[in-house]
C-alpha cells in the first residue's frame, strides 16, 4: 500500500531528522579549530621594506642598488651620502636628473638620503655649517627626487647644559625643517647620539623646535622602552615618524612584533629601512632571508 511505512524508510527518516537537529549546535558554537583558524588569519597589508645603506649597500653603485633591491623585493633605498653611490652635491644639474631618471624608471618605490648632519655643538661656527651644509643636501635631495633627509642631533655635550642644547638643536632642526619642506622635502632626525638616543629626548627637541616640518625616524634603540614603555613611547612622537631602521629582526631583545603591530596601526605609510652590518652570506640571500623574517612579524607569511 502507497501509505505503509517501511521499517528502512523510518530508519532513514529519523537519522536524517537527528542529523537536522545537530546543525544549529555546530553553527552557534565555533570549534577550537575553526578558532585557531581565525587566530592565524594573515595580514595582508603589511609595512613596506627598504635598505638603508650605511652598512649593507654601503659599496654598491646605483646600478648594484636598484638590481639587488628589485631582485629582493625591498621597495625603497635610503642612500648614504659620502659612500659608494656617489649621490653627493658635487654633481651637476644634468647628472642629478640622470639619478632621478634611473631611480624613478626603476621598480624601487622611492628614495631618500641619510647624512650625518648634527647640531648639538657649542661652536657657533661649526653648528652653522651643519645647517647650511643640510640645507645643501637638501637641494639634492629635491634634485634627486628623493622625499626625505636624514640627519642627527646628535649628543649633550659633557659639561654642557642639556635642556640648552636640546633647545639649539630643536632651533637649527626648525630652520633646516623649513627649508626643507618648501622644497618638497622632509627632515627626519634620527632617535641617535650620546644622550640623544631616547624618544623622551626626542620629544623635548621636537616641543622645542615649535614646528610642524621636524618629522621623526625611529630607530629601533633599546632605550625605545624605557620609562612608561614602547606604547607610550611611540605614541608620544607617532604623528611624527617618517622613516624607520631596523637592524638585526632575530634579536630577542627588541619587540619587532609590538612594534610592527603598533606602526600598521598608526597608518604608517613610510618604509622600513634595513640596516644591518653582519652579513655571513650572499648579500641578495641575505635580503631575501631578512625580508622574510620582516613579513613573518607582521603575520603576513
Amino acid at each position: 500500500m502507497k501509505n505503509q511505512v517501511t521499517r528502512r524508510r523510518f530508519l532513514l527518516s529519523s537519522a536524517a531528522a537527528g542529523a537536522a537537529s545537530m546543525v544549529p549546535c555546530f553553527s552557534l558554537t565555533p570549534s577550537d579549530d575553526q578558532k585557531q583558524e581565525d587566530s592565524l588569519t594573515l595580514n595582508k597589508t603589511p609595512l613596506k621594506i627598504g635598505l638603508m645603506t650605511y652598512l649593507l649597500g654601503s659599496k654598491w653603485d646605483i646600478e648594484t642598488i636598484i638590481k639587488n633591491c628589485t631582485e629582493t623585493g625591498f621597495q625603497s633605498v635610503e642612500l648614504r651620502t659620502t659612500h659608494a653611490h656617489g649621490v653627493e652635491v658635487t654633481l651637476t644639474p644634468s647628472q642629478r636628473a640622470e639619478v632621478k631618471k634611473r631611480f624613478k624608471d626603476s621598480p624601487l618605490e622611492t628614495i631618500s638620503l641619510a647624512s650625518a648632519f648634527q647640531y648639538h655643538s657649542t661652536d657657533p661656527a661649526e653648528l652653522k655649517k651643519n645647517i647650511e651644509g643640510t640645507k645643501e643636501y637638501v637641494l639634492l635631495a629635491r634634485d634627486v627626487g628623493a622625499t626625505g633627509f636624514r640627519v642627527f642631533p646628535n649628543a649633550v655635550p659633557e659639561g654642557g647644559a642639556k635642556e640648552k642644547t636640546l633647545e639649539q638643536i630643536g632651533k637649527a632642526l626648525a630652520e633646516v625643517g623649513s627649508y626643507a619642506n618648501n622644497n618638497g622635502v622632509e627632515v627626519r632626525v634620527c632617535v641617535h647620539g650620546q644622550g640623544t638616543n631616547s624618544v623622551a629626548v626626542i620629544k623635548k627637541i621636537i616641543d622645542y623646535s615649535q614646528s610642524p616640518y621636524v618629522y621623526v625616524n625611529w630607530n629601533c634603540e633599546a632605550l625605545d622602552s624605557a620609562g612608561k614603555g614602547l606604547e607610550y613611547n611611540f605614541n608620544s612622537v607617532k604623528d611624527r615618524i617618517k622613516g624607520v631602521h631596523m637592524h638585526d629582526l632575530h634579536d630577542p631583545s627588541y619587540p619587532y612584533r609590538h612594534f610592527f603591530k603598533l606602526l600598521s596601526d598608526s597608518g604608517f605609510k613610510g618604509y622600513c629601512n634595513a640596516e644591518v652590518s653582519r652579513v655571513s652570506c650572499e648579500a641578495v640571500e641575505f635580503m631575501k632571508c631578512y625580508k622574510g623574517l620582516f613579513l613573518a612579524l607582521q603575520n603576513v607569511i
